[in-house]
């Protein structure tokens, strides 16, 4: 198959970064990069640009890497308290998954993070101190610690059980089903 070097402008997934000078097949030049201003070709008059897109890409890359310790001093100082419904044994009915991070984060924080980021093997399900690893950038990963609690009912907490108030009669639960009569 013919292929052609190109000069990409802007990062490609599976491909390269900006100013990266690859190999790729004309079509995929000729059909998409080229008309997306993703890339250019290479001609001696591109090759004297490479030296500003270098630099371009060494500022831009800077940049994310200080807002990415930012962002990762900002999660590391947060402290967040998620709350689950749990049963008399402890148990818990529900889990804090990397969603429901992200829309913690998003609330407390006012940070937009990617789920992916977030380094959960399996969602939580117990209550205690919990710390999670979220990769910001390659360089940067933030410690995210927070605390998970157990939801309790008023009752459980100490006070009395919701009880009948003294003036009415208790009512009489129907059955949904009728009950069988036993016979010998």
């Amino acid at each position: 198959m013919p292929s052609t070097e190109i000069i990409l402008t802007e990062n490609v997934p599976g491909l390269g970064a900006e100013a990266d000078v690859v190999k790729v097949r004309r079509g995929y030049a000729r059909n998409y990069l080229l008309p997306r201003g993703k890339a250019h070709e290479v001609t001696p008059a591109t090759l004297r640009q490479l030296d500003s897109l270098k630099q371009k890409r060494a500022e831009r890359e800077a940049r994310e890497l200080n807002e990415a310790e930012e962002l990762a001093r900002r999660i590391g100082k947060a402290r967040i308290v998620f709350t689950l419904e749990t049963g008399e044994t402890g148990k818990a009915f529900g889990s804090v998954t990397a969603q429901d991070i992200v829309n913690r984060l998003k609330n407390e924080l006012g940070v937009e993070i990617d789920r992916h980021k977030i380094v959960l093997e399996r969602p939580i399900k117990d209550t205690g101190e919990h710390e999670v690893p979220i990769k910001l950038h390659h360089d940067v990963t933030a410690q995210f610690a927070f605390r998970v609690k157990s939801a309790e009912a008023p009752h459980e907490r100490g006070g009395e059980p919701p009880a009948a108030t003294a003036g009415e009669p208790e009512k009489k639960q129907r059955r949904f089903f009728k009950k069988r009569k036993e016979t010998k």
